[in-house]
């Protein structure tokens, strides 16, 4: 089972700086080349052709 944690960016980088971190990068990948053939369906339902995505922080210490 995936469990969601939904939250805007905002909230993410807001709570990052409350910690005293600093963003350094962030990286969302593309899904892997073979997505699509692996689940047609799940792509299929979006109109937008969207796809579930992750989002990656790399933080440093201030």
């Amino acid at each position: 089972m995936l469990t969601y944690w939904h939250r805007p960016l905002h909230a993410m980088t807001d709570a990052f700086i409350a910690a005293d971190f600093r963003t350094a990068v962030i990286s969302e990948p593309p899904p892997a080349a073979g997505a699509r053939e692996l689940f047609p369906d799940a792509l299929a339902k979006s109109s937008s052709g969207a796809f579930l995505r992750f989002l990656f922080f790399v933080l440093e210490a201030v």
